[in-house]
């Protein structure tokens, strides 16, 4: 350590000691030029902890960064010269990790200060798959930090797969109540004559097949968090009632008479244009605007490829069939490439899945990859990836028939032509599936009709 290291490691420390929780200064050696008392206190053995290597010193406190597959995020952090953020597991516990370059008069990394903040292994499980270090994934995580100890109502926004759950369970292990139930609700799959009954509950009697009351979802989340999954999919009719209990904080069962009070927090998340269905007048305003109070955009893989290594580490660690087997740097390679990836993170763990049931060693290999890596080009629209490219049939512009013939004709086309099950075809349509068997229920009816007449 250089003489003016030791002048001013008292004030250094001193500095550090504003952190609430454990905080060190090191060298790019791991060297440890100062700590706080808050990491004196959680880490340390009562020796001096200048001049020691920090790996040693979490080692011998439980958190060894060699086991359970952590790794240290400074040689990343000096190499790309920004922030890292880690989750790290010991026997004693996990921690978040957050690491930030400082830099001298030349403006080169010199320095790197390391907070450790100790995490719940509920919280712990959901920063660990939060992972990614592309400029705008860090935002959501930086925003994700900033909203979740308040209690403003959070909507996610993003195409499928990008992972507005996992964000959802971030903002909820961030909140005040993280001690209370994370109760998501699927509101694309709930049917409509059912919907209110599964979000309010009911008394016994309330209809038929009501043989005993019912707790609603709503009421499930009293004391935690209510997450309203597709939001954009909530019929019209029942969205005056969603909006009135997040007014008024109140409810009733189905069949009941008494208002029942429910304290949670909302987050929902969509990947439907909501202003543009409240321009159409396919979603309430006001609603909207009780949503909206704090928004995040999620990005699609697409514009963080430089996050697939790290996020290919993380689910092959993770699932079972791909225990110890390692990406090979070609395969590597081609996931990176020109892929569109439509199902965005949740597809890449498919094919990730899929690719280690084919391996027999111990590297995934191009050819245990799916062919559609290579074939398909990266485009600015990840359903166009996945939309036919014939052509539908689209009368002259001299041509006007009704809307209704023409959305039939595009049906038409679209059931004949579409390679995916149902459920893929409503997505690129923009409709939910109940809403797309709901329109070709009434071409076949239709049909039916004049083959009888």
């Amino acid at each position: 350590m250089t003489n003016s290291s030791r002048q001013w490691r008292p004030e250094m420390t001193s500095l550090l000691d504003c952190f609430g929780t454990p905080a060190v200064l090191l060298r790019a050696d791991q060297t440890v030029l100062a700590a706080n008392r808050a990491y004196r206190r959680t880490y340390g053995d009562g020796k001096p902890l200048q001049g020691r290597r920090c790996s040693e010193v979490m080692a011998e406190a439980g958190h060894d960064c060699r086991q359970k597959g952590n790794h240290c995020p400074l040689d990343a952090c000096r190499h790309s010269g920004t922030e890292q953020h880690v989750v790290h597991d010991g026997v004693s516990g996990s921690a978040q990790v957050d690491l930030y370059p400082i830099r001298d008069d030349n403006a080169e990394v010199a320095y790197f200060l390391e907070l450790l903040l100790p995490m719940r292994a509920e919280a712990a499980q959901a920063a660990r798959v939060m992972v990614g270090n592309a400029p705008a994934w860090r935002n959501v995580v930086a925003l994700i930090r900033r909203v979740a100890p308040s209690d403003a109502a959070v909507l996610l926004l993003g195409e499928s797969g990008t992972g507005k759950e996992l964000a959802a369970a971030a903002v909820h292990q961030g909140s005040h109540c993280r001690n209370g139930p994370f109760v998501p609700v699927d509101c694309s799959g709930l049917p409509e004559t059912l919907f209110e009954s599964e979000l309010f509950g009911h008394e016994k009697g309330a209809f038929t097949g009501a043989h005993s009351r019912k707790i609603g979802l709503v009421e499930a989340a009293n004391g935690g968090t209510l997450f309203l999954d597709e939001v954009g999919d909530i019929p019209l009719s029942l969205q005056v009632k969603l909006l009135r209990l997040l007014e008024t904080g109140q409810f009733r069962r189905v069949g009941g008479v008494e208002p029942i009070r429910a304290q949670f927090r909302l987050v929902s998340a969509t990947h439907r244009p909501l202003e543009r269905m409240v321009a159409e007048e396919r979603f309430r305003q006001d609603l909207y605007y009780r949503l909206n109070t704090f928004p995040i955009a999620l990005p699609p893989l697409r514009e963080r490829r430089e996050d697939i290594p790290l996020l290919a580490e993380a689910m092959l660690k993770r699932l079972p069939a791909a225990r110890g087997l390692r990406l090979h740097e070609d395969s590597l390679a081609l996931l990176q490439g020109e892929y569109a990836y439509p199902g965005n993170v949740r597809e890449l763990r498919n094919i990730l899945e899929r690719a280690a049931l084919l391996a027999d060693g111990v590297w995934i290999l191009p050819e245990h990859l799916s062919d559609g890596l290579r074939r398909a080009p990266a485009g600015e629209n990840a359903s166009a990836a996945a939309v036919p490219v014939a052509r539908p049939p689209v009368p002259g512009v001299d041509a006007i028939i009704p809307l209704a013939d023409l959305e039939a004709q595009y049906l038409r086309w679209a059931r004949g032509n579409h390679e995916g099950d149902r459920r893929s075809l409503a997505q690129c349509l923009g409709v939910s599936e109940r809403t797309l068997y709901r329109k070709l229920d009434a071409l076949r009816s239709h049909a039916q009709h004049i083959v009888e007449s």
